[in-house]
């Protein structure tokens, strides 16, 4: 794969959304208008199944509406969620071999339902490759995050940190505990800090990524 972006927006504490019923929002106006005008030059976005079940994202684009891929086990997704509906490609979901018939049952004709050989970071890529797609970009949630940042399976990672805390009742952190190939002895190269609204970006680059 050419090219695999993370973008995700966390509080000052680590968290990517609490523990209320509602939609966290943290990320400003003008960083949501960053990230919809970045998914247009991307031929998939990647989002795990518990992050559709939450938040229910449209991940609509400002241009070219790129596929919407998502990876599951349980096939759990609400028919209703917007990442089957509205404008563009028709959506992918991935599921491991040996559950790809059962979800293709509850899916139906909504989605594109493929067989995964491998469930991670490295199998999805390999995966979408095949599919023709070159240019990932992935958005969560954060056990989708810790697969990709784990196995350092990006080129680029562009991180949103609003000024707030969750504290107590923050609910998904940033990453899951893992090996992370990038430690303190080897660490990802700041391009820059940017202040989009009430945001600060972070723009990364993994110059030791495992795609290559």
């Amino acid at each position: 794969m050419k090219e695999v972006v993370i973008s995700a927006a966390i509080s000052l504490d680590g968290f990517l959304d609490d523990d209320s019923a509602e939609r966290l929002v943290l990320s400003s106006e003008e960083d949501f208008a960053e990230v919809r005008r970045l998914r247009s030059d991307y031929d998939a976005i990647l989002v795990g199944a518990e992050t559709i079940r939450r938040d229910d994202p449209s991940l609509r684009a400002t241009g070219t509406q790129p596929r919407r891929v998502t990876i599951t086990r349980s096939g759990a997704i609400p028919r209703e969620a917007r990442f089957f509906g509205g404008e563009g490609p028709r959506s992918i979901v991935l599921a491991p071999n040996d559950v790809v018939d059962e979800i293709k049952t509850k899916i139906g004709d909504l989605a594109d339902v493929i067989a995964l050989e491998r469930a991670d970071a490295f199998g999805i890529v390999a995966k979408l490759e095949s599919l023709g797609l070159a240019r990932l970009f992935v958005e969560g949630g954060a056990r989708v995050l810790t697969a990709f940042l784990a196995a350092g399976l990006f080129t680029r990672m562009r991180l949103s940190i609003s000024p707030c805390f969750l504290g107590s009742r923050g609910r998904a952190h940033f990453v899951d505990s893992s090996a992370f190939r990038h430690d303190k002895d080897r660490r990802l190269h700041l391009l820059g800090v940017r202040t989009l609204g009430n945001c600060a970006v972070l723009d990364l680059e993994n110059t030791d990524d495992a795609l290559h």
